[in-house]
């Protein structure tokens, strides 16, 4: 079955990889081996797949230097990656030069925080459908009674795939414009100036990228796939055991309506479990509306930490 494709509609259909520098990269391989990831070292840095699954959905390098968003990969279709430029010529986007950590080829642009984003012809690594409901889980006894499953049988939380990320910046409407128009994403909600969701075009979950106000550009978090809500608490816990203290949840979002986990990563930013996020397919139009700041967070669960928001980027 082939990937959906909306007619006639030249844009953006994954976010193909995130790219970001960190002081240490033992402490990345070690943060993200706890949180499920398969992590993977190629040369100088390190590659974020889920197991089982071919796609790369990250890459880590060190830096030596407090945690930065190098840059974003975008992808589109083979057959839009020079209509896809000939776009940008026209819409009057700058071209830049390849970021210093490039590894494959690709279309150099910078959003208007100063961003760097590549367009790459890739695969469609966002989902073309509405995820499995995997549900609670169970087991079955040697009597063939179908059961809750006992604590010790409890396996590693290894997620699915990559959802979204949620980037800072200055200017949100600003933003939601430049991701509009330049590249085909497309508004799911906002709340106000604070934050907005967009997804792709050509179907994707609620949010690919998502957009919070701060002072400038930063990564606030990455959220990934989990087979049910027991894995968002079995995932909380695992962390928790292995030594991971500062987290958020377990909760349900307004928006996107996903059930979540958050936990805090070593450099301030956060890595997000997540089940059963909305979707956004090719019929009808998504009725995206400018939501009230009550709904624009979470339905149910623990306050926030109070600084959940902080762009740890900007702040120092």
């Amino acid at each position: 079955m082939s990937d959906p494709r909306r007619p006639g509609v030249t844009a953006i259909h994954s976010l193909d990889r995130f790219v970001f520098s960190v002081p240490d990269l033992g402490v990345a391989k070690s943060y993200f081996d706890d949180f499920g990831l398969d992590v993977r070292k190629v040369g100088n840095r390190l590659d974020l797949h889920t197991f089982g699954h071919p796609h790369r959905w990250g890459s880590i390098y060190e830096s030596g230097k407090p945690k930065k968003l190098e840059y974003l990969a975008l992808g589109v279709y083979p057959e839009d990656y020079e209509p896809m430029r000939r776009h940008l010529e026209k819409s009057g986007v700058k071209f830049v030069d390849p970021h210093p950590l490039v590894d494959q080829q690709g279309i150099w642009i910078r959003d208007p925080d100063g961003v760097t984003l590549q367009i790459v012809a890739a695969e469609k690594s966002s989902p073309n459908r509405k995820g499995d409901a995997y549900g609670p889980i169970y087991m079955t006894t040697d009597k063939g009674t179908t059961v809750g499953i006992n604590r010790r049988n409890v396996k590693k939380v290894c997620p699915v795939r990559l959802t979204h990320a949620l980037v800072f910046c200055s200017d949100v409407p600003r933003s939601l414009e430049f991701y509009d128009k330049a590249l085909g994403m497309r508004l799911s909600d906002r709340s106000g100036e604070g934050i907005a969701f967009m997804h792709g075009a050509h179907s994707s979950d609620h949010h690919m990228l998502a957009f919070a106000k701060s002072n400038g550009p930063g990564l606030h978090h990455t959220s990934w796939v989990v087979r049910g809500i027991d894995e968002i608490g079995l995932g909380m816990e695992q962390m928790l055991a292995r030594g991971h203290k500062y987290g958020w949840g377990v909760g349900r979002h307004v928006l996107g309506s996903n059930y979540f986990y958050y936990q805090r990563d070593p450099w301030g930013s956060f890595t997000e479990y997540s089940y059963d996020i909305d979707f956004i397919g090719l019929e009808g139009e998504w009725p995206a509306q400018d939501h009230p700041p009550e709904d624009s967070f979470y339905l149910w669960g623990p306050g926030a930490p109070e600084d959940f928001i902080t762009n740890h980027e900007t702040a120092g």
